[in-house]
């Protein structure tokens, strides 16, 4: 492994449902204070860090059946504040710095999303916590993770989730999935594959963003990439 980072600003796309980690409740604090030791690692070999959480662990819009779309969405924005702020806490207590911003006003909690405040306090050594999405329904945390890494300068998106790579199919459904060392957005695209949502894959390949895609389960994985270590899948144009 290289003893100086690949990349120095870093998107984070934290998965809900991988910070569960079987947990009883819906957040594994144990599991998410082992992330934060990697991520103040990272910080202190000089990587700058934001992070969007998604919020699976606690609620997704198709859950409530035929509940009106825009107000399952907007359900799913505040459980993405609620992961945020239990990131934040945790962060803190792990010695990093840490600002959590929303795209939605919530003055009481958080900082409102602004992309020029988002980049001084990456430059500042803060970690950035970006909750509530894009702010708008009919978009998901893939969207907005792409679409902030693209705002801030992002060097590449980091994928971290439940699943340790881009496969052919769903490695738990079908045993002769194949995994992918490295694909473009076009082959993503063209193969129907689920490795980002399509609107989140179409902007990459326009605005040629690189993301790696690779399992939480094991947090260093997060530390490997940045240091150029080849784990997961890497998905370019």
């Amino acid at each position: 492994m290289a003893n100086t980072p690949k990349y120095k600003r870093v998107l984070l796309k934290l998965s809900g449902e991988a910070l569960a980690d079987g947990a009883d409740g819906i957040l594994n604090f144990d599991f998410i204070a082992s992330v934060a030791q990697t991520l103040k690692k990272c910080v202190d070999a000089g990587v700058q860090i934001g992070v969007i959480v998604g919020a699976g662990n606690i609620w997704r819009g198709r859950q409530g059946g035929s509940m009106d779309r825009v107000r399952a969405d907007s359900m799913g924005m505040l459980a993405t504040a609620i992961n945020a702020l239990a990131l934040q806490d945790t962060f803190i207590q792990a010695g990093l710095d840490t600002k959590v911003m929303t795209a939605v006003e919530m003055e009481a909690f958080a900082d409102k999303y602004v992309t020029r405040d988002a980049v001084k306090a990456l430059e500042e050594g803060k970690v950035v916590i970006f909750g509530c999405g894009l702010g708008a329904p009919y978009f998901s945390t893939d969207t907005a993770a792409v679409l902030r890494a693209a705002e801030i300068g992002a060097d590449a998106v980091l994928m971290a989730k439940n699943i340790d790579g881009v496969y052919s199919a769903d490695p738990r459904i079908d045993p002769g999935a194949v995994r992918y060392d490295e694909i473009t957005y076009k082959d993503v695209l063209k193969k129907e594959l689920k490795a980002l949502d399509l609107t989140a894959t179409t902007f990459c390949m326009d605005n040629d963003i690189r993301c790696y895609a690779f399992e939480l389960k094991d947090p260093m994985n997060i530390y490997r990439v940045i240091m150029g270590e080849k784990i997961g899948t890497e998905l370019h144009r």
